[in-house]
């Protein structure tokens, strides 16, 4: 396709699909689904297509298997306009005998599971796709590969970033949209996420479930969202940030209904804690930390632009670690790996924690730059290294501290890796 720009999602895609009879492809609109899908896919189905739906309609009492003849893999986009497709996808599935039969992609509208009478267990697989990450869109020069610092011991570190810290604050703004990436008038290209802020609080959200959402609520709720990033604030604390500019109350139940559409339409994905063999029993804190799909959202809900961020560093700081989540969660996919936090009782955190599938793990503190914010960086990670048995589980693959600003990476004669955002890939 016409200036489609490789994702790190296509090798995966293509793994899973030889391994399963149907692939799922799940995440935010407007992330790239469809594009990513149709690229693997021999014969399409737009199901978006009111054509299509009139055709379902007039063949409602009929077999459903007529949309899924074509050449495979079948895409079936908004597959979840039709909640029973999914039977018949998983029928065929069996009843071919094939690996890489189909490719179902929704996100806006989450299915009726009452019209879906089997898991598919076994005949599908999941993928779960996000906002492009700076090596996606071009920004970052992916000297530094994440995979290469997981298999390789003593990787030589070398190369540049190309973005500074301003760059940094438009990226933050504009996030990682596809349909934004290209543009090159920078205030249009910050306006998309505005609109998709304005589509969720308008009407996804209250299609979700068929429930009315109040318009200015869901703002509400989003912009207290935004000024949580990156904490383990509770249903009580985001409560009270929200009350304060509610004309109705709320109850800590309608909050979390609001929250758990926003999940549903993963525009929220909040990041579990980590649970590793420590030497000491010190109390691990266990509350999810509070997340944004992708950085432009907070910014949005907050009505801040690029010169906002760079005068407030702190807010800037906290919002940088939810660009930091969003591209380190789609570098470790091909790896088998998840995205973890850690504290303890005692105040020792780390931001995040990539933990592969065969127990290699890696600890990265995420700052904006500057000696003394990567020092702190880095004695945290050597304080929570040294906590960890490793009688009883794999050393550390690395540590680092991720920044935004800085022109060059490097490593610490401590060992402790320093790596720009700009030069991170998968």
């Amino acid at each position: 396709m016409k200036n489609y720009r490789t994702r790190i999602a296509d090798s995966v895609l293509n793994r899973k699909l030889a391994g399963k009879g149907a692939v799922l492809i799940e995440g935010p609109k407007w992330c790239g689904k469809t594009t990513t899908a149709e690229q693997a896919a021999k014969s399409v189905l737009y199901l978006s297509d009111p054509l299509q739906l009139k055709r379902y309609k007039i063949d409602a009492d009929m077999s459903l298997l007529g949309f899924l003849e074509g050449e495979t893999p079948r895409l079936i986009d908004e597959w979840q306009l039709i909640p029973k497709i999914w039977d018949s996808v998983r029928f065929e599935v069996d009843h071919r005998n094939e690996l890489g039969q189909f490719i179902l992609t929704g996100s806006a509208v989450p299915a009726k599971l009452d019209d879906i009478n089997h898991t598919g267990t076994g005949r599908f697989s999941w993928l779960r796709m996000r906002p492009m990450t700076l090596f996606e869109s071009g920004e970052s020069t992916g000297c530094v590969s994440l995979r290469s610092l997981f298999e390789t011991e003593d990787y030589k570190i070398t190369g540049n970033a190309n973005i500074d810290l301003k760059g940094i604050a438009f990226l933050m703004c504009r996030g990682g949209w596809p349909r934004a990436v290209d543009i090159e008038d920078q205030q249009i290209a910050i306006d998309q996420s505005y609109d998709y802020v304005d589509a969720v609080a308008e009407s996804d959200l209250t299609r979700v479930d068929g429930i009315k959402k109040n318009a200015d609520r869901v703002r509400r709720i989003l912009k207290s969202y935004a000024r949580h990033q990156g904490s383990q604030a509770s249903l009580p604390v985001l409560l009270n940030d929200i009350k304060t500019n509610e004309n109705e109350s709320i109850s800590d139940v309608t909050l979390g209904t609001y929250l758990t559409s926003l999940q549903k339409i993963f525009m929220i994905e909040d990041m579990p804690a980590w649970n590793p063999n420590l030497r000491s029993k010190t109390a691990i804190r266990t509350a999810d930390t509070r997340y944004f799909v992708d950085p432009s959202i907070a910014t949005a809900a907050l009505g801040i632009g690029p010169n906002d961020l760079l005068q407030d560093l702190n807010t800037m700081g906290l919002l940088f670690e939810t660009m930091a989540v969003r591209d380190l969660r789609v570098y470790a996919e091909p790896l088998d790996g998840k995205v973890y936090h850690f504290r303890d009782k005692n105040g020792l955190e780390c931001d995040t924690i990539v933990h592969l599938r065969n127990g290699k793990y890696g600890l990265i503190e995420i700052k904006l730059g500057g000696e003394n914010l990567i020092n702190e960086g880095a004695k945290n990670l050597i304080s929570l290294a040294n906590k960890i048995d490793v009688d009883k589980m794999k050393r550390p693959s690395f540590l680092m501290v991720l920044t935004a600003n800085g022109a060059f990476p490097y490593r610490r004669q401590d060992g402790v890796c320093v790596v720009p955002i700009g030069c991170l890939k998968d």
